[in-house]
């Protein structure tokens, strides 16, 4: 009984000095000694510990003005603080699964000649960045103006950054929680990464797409020349957001998917009008629109005639081929040229009696 009420006063002195803010007197500024500032992760356990003789007679660890242990007693309810050693050397105890409310200064104190002695320590608790808000993905016109939102909550603060992710980009864009751009272009449209970091641990990142609305622009189209009876294509190209949708027209009549010999087939960015069967009727101008909800564009193509090669321009140019002589690496020409005229002859026989089967 006379123990335990011994304690109490103890305990209750050791507060009261704690408290008044009592310092420990320069004579004793080793004794007792506790450790420099601890610092810890959230989450893991704190190890505090006091450099005692045996000069004390008592000690206990105190947290602001509650006494968490005095000796081997324990006063806290809180079930993560545990007594790891009370010795002649050292008295220590663990706080297990450390949290931010566990920041802050814990005492040491202790008894030597019926006089109380005190040493603080300072718990810092690190935490992990973690992005708590940010914006939404966002579709915005060509030439508009949008603000981007994202911020982090840790211990110490993290440092925020954003960057556009695109090949063409260079290093960071804004090193702030926010993030302004006006009169945005379609090259400043893609993903932009939102990072934060302090330190404690990896970076955590989040992205927000952001979509440039703009009106189609056709970027390619040529006209093409086809003989009759083949089969002739007419491409155009064009990039837009939202994707465009196309439209063929020859003169003012539109084309359209099924007709007779003809098919259209558009994708995303481009559209193709194939004929499978050209015909005289199926020459001329056609008209490309490409359109979407900001706008629409046109191009003009033709599809034009061209000669079909015939077996006379075919033997022309093979009996021009034959009666050339080869001059090309390896070729042997002796100083009259008798054997080149002489293979030159017999080179062209044979496309003499082909053209005159072809013939009949």
């Amino acid at each position: 009984m006379h123990r335990s009420i011994s304690w109490v006063i103890f305990a209750g002195l050791a507060a009261l000095f704690l408290f008044q803010g009592v310092p420990v007197r320069s004579g004793d500024a080793t004794f007792p000694k506790a450790m420099d500032n601890v610092t810890v992760r959230q989450g893991e356990s704190a190890t505090l510990r006091c450099s005692v003789d045996n000069r004390v007679t008592r000690v206990a660890w105190l947290n602001r003005s509650s006494i968490l242990y005095a000796g081997n007693d324990k006063w806290c309810l809180d079930p993560r603080v545990v007594l790891l050693s009370n010795t002649k050397t050292e008295y220590s105890i663990q706080i297990q699964d450390v949290d931010v409310y566990d920041e802050g200064p814990y005492t040491c104190s202790v008894q030597t000649d019926n006089h109380p002695k005190t040493s603080r320590v300072h718990l810092i608790v690190q935490v992990s960045p973690k992005i708590v808000e940010i914006s939404s993905d966002i579709s915005i016109n060509e030439g508009g103006n949008i603000s981007l939102t994202c911020i982090a909550t840790g211990r110490p603060d993290p440092t925020i950054t954003w960057r556009h992710i695109s090949p063409k980009a260079v290093g960071f864009v804004s090193e702030d929680e926010y993030l302004e751009i006006t009169g945005i272009t379609r090259e400043q449209s893609g993903e932009y990464e939102c990072s934060a970091s302090n330190d404690v641990a990896a970076p955590v990142v989040r992205r927000v797409k952001v979509t440039v609305n703009y009106p189609p622009y056709i970027s390619d189209a040529k006209s093409t020349g086809v003989p009759v009876g083949h089969k002739g294509i007419l491409q155009c190209e064009a990039s837009a957001v939202p994707a465009a949708e196309f439209q063929w027209y020859k003169d003012d009549k539109r084309l359209v998917e099924g007709q007779k010999g003809v098919k259209v087939e558009s994708k995303a960015f481009f559209s193709r009008l194939t004929f499978f069967n050209v015909s005289e009727q199926d020459y001329g101008n056609y008209t490309c629109v490409a359109s979407n909800k900001l706008g629409n564009t046109n191009v003009s193509i033709i599809l034009y005639e061209i000669s079909e090669p015939t077996s006379s321009t075919l033997f022309q140019e093979e009996t021009t081929t034959a009666l050339t002589p080869w001059k090309g690496p390896g070729a042997v020409h002796d100083g009259n040229n008798g054997t080149s005229r002489r293979a030159g002859c017999i080179g062209l026989l044979p496309l003499l009696l082909l053209h005159l089967l072809l013939k009949f």
